[in-house]
């Protein structure tokens, strides 16, 4: 009954609003502008005021507070870049133009020219000389000493969570720093940034489950892309030698606080490198992001202290589940072995898990949540990397890395497989995974191996997880918070 009665409310105050809209028309005021012709940002004139006191401005915003004082009022806008005020008299806008104003309400979008100055309580704001309509909002905002705080009602309007909440928009300005600070680093090592299909008629390049659609004209199905990698890769056997993509990534998969179907990765990839090569890479672009939007290495993370200074710590990943767990992996041969040893630690095993694909769920379970410094898992299991390079000295294991950062894996990374021979048959095995019914498993991708068979140099490649990456760097608890946009459930009403 409660929210009914809080519908009606909002109705009726749109009603108000709706009857004033009507009676601005029958006077032949439009109430919605066609452009604005504006001098100053708030900020400009609160950060240069001894230069423009006195000064006459034009400026644009939101109407955010309003306070009538009879032949006066001050009022509050709110423009991209902070709030000013503005004090308005009758006897100076004129008694026709101070009525108009009397009809303006919280949302409505002005436009004020005046002259700078600073009141008697020391704020700093705009005497009016002229005030205009711009926009003439016919929702009421919400109530402002609550503002807007039900998570689900941010998200699935955020236009109303960037107007009440300005950290808000902080967010996704850093988002926004973060990705340049990114590119800068890349192009400034000579990286080409490109662009690759969307649309494909073969999802490749991760374990996971894609979403489908259909080509009409084609009449054949294809997959949203997965990963960035399969079609970079495809650009070095093409003589293209250091290439990046910042791209979207979409995959049918449940959503939590690190996961939306639809995210955003950096993926590269740098002939005649292999994996050592890239993880300094990563790490060297990584500091330089951090210091340029931070300007330091440590940063707090939900209460975490976290410093990225160089070196980030290295350990294998057998080394790592030995260290948090006490289980040996090296000393375990067989497969049997290693799934008694896992169900001995409560994991659920299936019955047909390899060692390899047991190793990686007793690092995900135990090992992962213990890395919150950065770090670097150096040498997966073959099984569980089907485009990773086999290690010279041990071909169970890949040239292989993933980096954790507070227990997130933020990077994924590896010397790349161009033996075409191993990559057919590493695909086939994928296939018979699937065949099992492990529909994340890797797809035949015969183009691709036509490709590898033209010849890839000596590759290591790189994928980033942008939107993790924002989130420790702005201390947003969930991925949502970095998203402007995230996938929602449709509404039952």
């Amino acid at each position: 009954m409660a929210g009914t009665g809080n519908m009606d409310n909002v109705n009726e105050l749109m009603r108000v609003r709706l009857d004033k809209l009507k009676a601005l028309r029958s006077k032949g005021i439009e109430p919605y502008a066609d452009r604005y012709l504006r001098t100053h940002m708030s900020e400009d004139i609160v950060e240069n005021f001894p230069e423009l006191e006195g000064q006459e401005v034009a400026v644009a915003g939101r109407l955010m507070s309003k306070r009538d004082q009879g032949k006066a009022a001050f009022m509050h806008i709110q423009d991209f870049a902070g709030r000013i005020q503005i004090y308005i008299r009758q006897d100076v806008v004129g008694e026709e133009a101070f009525d108009l104003i009397t009809t303006f309400d919280i949302g409505d979008i002005i436009g004020v020219k005046g002259t700078v100055f600073r009141t008697k309580k020391g704020e700093i704001s705009i005497r009016a000389l002229e005030v205009a309509l711009l926009s003439k909002a016919l929702r009421p905002l919400p109530e402002k000493f609550h503002g807007l705080t039900n998570v689900e009602t941010r998200y699935r309007q955020r236009y109303l969570d960037l107007i009440m909440n300005t950290e808000v928009r902080e967010t996704f300005v850093t988002r926004s720093k973060i990705i340049k600070a990114m590119r800068e680093y890349l192009e400034g090592q000579g990286f080409l940034e490109v662009e690759t299909p969307t649309l494909m008629t073969i999802p490749g390049g991760a374990a996971a489950r894609p979403f489908i659609t259909h080509h009409n004209a084609l009449d054949i199905n294809l997959y949203l892309r997965i990963a960035l990698e399969l079609p970079l890769k495809r650009l070095i056997v093409g003589g293209f030698e250091k290439v990046f993509e910042i791209g979207r990534n979409f995959r049918n998969e449940g959503i939590s606080i690190k996961h939306n179907p639809e995210f955003t990765m950096m993926e590269l990839y740098q002939a005649y490198a292999n994996y050592e090569d890239i993880m300094n890479l990563m790490e060297d672009m990584v500091v330089y992001i951090v210091q340029k939007v931070h300007n330091s290495l440590e940063i707090t993370y939900q209460g975490q202290k976290i410093n990225f200074a160089k070196p980030w710590r290295r350990i294998q990943m057998l080394d790592a589940i030995r260290e948090y767990t006490g289980i040996d992996f090296k000393q375990i041969k067989t497969d049997d072995e290693a799934r008694k040893v896992a169900i001995e630690k409560g994991l659920d095993i299936n019955k047909g898990d390899s060692k390899g694909k047991i190793i990686n769920a007793v690092f995900e379970e135990f090992v992962e949540p213990q890395l919150i410094q950065p770090t670097f898992v150096i040498g997966h299991p073959v099984e569980i990397s089907p485009l990773a390079k086999r290690n010279a000295q041990n071909p169970e294991y890949t040239d292989r890395f993933e980096a954790f950062i507070y227990g997130w894996e933020m990077g994924n990374a590896f010397s790349e497989l161009n033996d075409p021979i191993d990559q057919r048959d590493r695909f086939e095995k994928q296939m018979l995974e699937r065949e099992k019914g492990d529909e994340e498993a890797h797809m035949m991708d015969e183009d691709f191996i036509q490709a590898l068979e033209y010849g890839l140099p000596p590759t290591g490649g790189l994928g980033v997880g942008i939107d993790r990456l924002v989130m420790l760097l702005t201390d947003s608890p969930s991925i949502r918070d970095v998203i402007l946009f995230p996938t929602m459930k449709p509404r039952e009403d």
